[in-house]
């Protein structure tokens, strides 16, 4: 599978696997399809809200909110009318925490990679512990920006601190071998949609892809994903037009196409709905 679902982009140097990136919604992007990736990630919302999506729980994320997300775990966030939520990504592998044979890999971090203990997803300013667990990222994030002589170290002990605090709150994950098969037919249907989005994609063709009827599939889909699967493949056709706009020099009709719209007008209504103006003019204010 290809980067677009299945993340294989390297976020960070092999000797210290962490890093933050800054993102803002919708000014970097209106929406992030759900993916996933073999790495560690947290999501740390600073200003604004919008939607976080975690396998199949959907958020209101709000200033402060910190979203834990295990490696294979899918997850998206997307933007909510007129708002915008700005938030740190922040990236890492799990060998970064530690590896081996130790009684923290053995009891703590094998058992979290492999499923079968359930930390939790949100952390809240409600939760009795986000006080805490806000202050590691807060302290990372200033060892990282000053880089003080030791600082990796710091940044490591940082997240052990974390991840100590987060396993006070872990359960077991009983439902997650059924769960898993579920959330395992959606990164079928995903990764088809990736690979195939710009050519013709029926509901009759996503459905097979995971053994469905139609009509369970579209129900499935929307429980899954919070939108109906047309809907769902036209924002990302249009996501994938939008990065064009800012990225290459093709015309708009040769954009369209190579997107999967065959017809320019449908394509520049659709357009002009999402991102409240026409190709053209999106393309004239990203360049500015």
């Amino acid at each position: 599978m290809s980067s677009g679902y299945y993340e294989t982009k390297r976020h960070s140097d092999t000797m210290f696997a962490y890093n933050v990136y800054p993102c803002t919604i919708p000014k970097d992007f209106s929406f992030v399809p759900l993916h996933w990736q073999d790495s560690m990630e947290i999501i740390y919302v600073k200003r604004g809200s919008g939607i976080v999506q975690v396998d199949y729980e959907m958020f209101t994320a709000e200033q402060g909110d910190i979203y834990i997300v295990l490696p294979g775990h899918l997850h998206g966030l997307q933007s909510v009318p007129n708002e915008s939520m700005e938030y740190e990504n922040i990236i890492f592998d799990i060998s970064f925490l530690g590896g081996g044979i130790d009684i923290c890999s053995q009891k703590y971090l094998q058992p979290m990679v492999n499923g079968r203990v359930r930390l939790p997803v949100r952390v809240g300013k409600e939760d009795a512990m986000y006080g805490q667990i806000s202050a590691c990222l807060d302290a990372a994030d200033g060892l990282c920006s000053g880089r003080p002589a030791g600082y990796e170290l710091g940044v490591k002990g940082r997240l052990l601190l974390l991840f100590s605090l987060l396993f006070r709150n872990a359960s077991d994950e009983k439902g997650y071998a059924a769960e898993h098969r579920d959330v395992g037919k959606l990164k079928l249907v995903l990764s088809r949609i990736e690979q195939d989005y710009d050519k013709r994609l029926t509901v009759r063709d996503a459905a097979d892809v995971c053994g469905y009827s139609e009509s369970h599939f579209m129900r499935w889909f929307r429980e899954a994903t919070g939108r109906s699967f047309a809907g769902y493949l036209i924002e990302y056709r249009l996501e994938k037009a939008a990065y064009a706009l800012r990225n290459s020099e093709e015309t708009i009709l040769e954009i369209a196409q190579r997107v999967g719209f065959d017809n320019l007008s449908n394509f520049n209504r659709l357009f002009r709905k999402k991102f409240e103006m026409t190709p053209s003019r999106f393309r004239k204010k990203s360049i500015l």
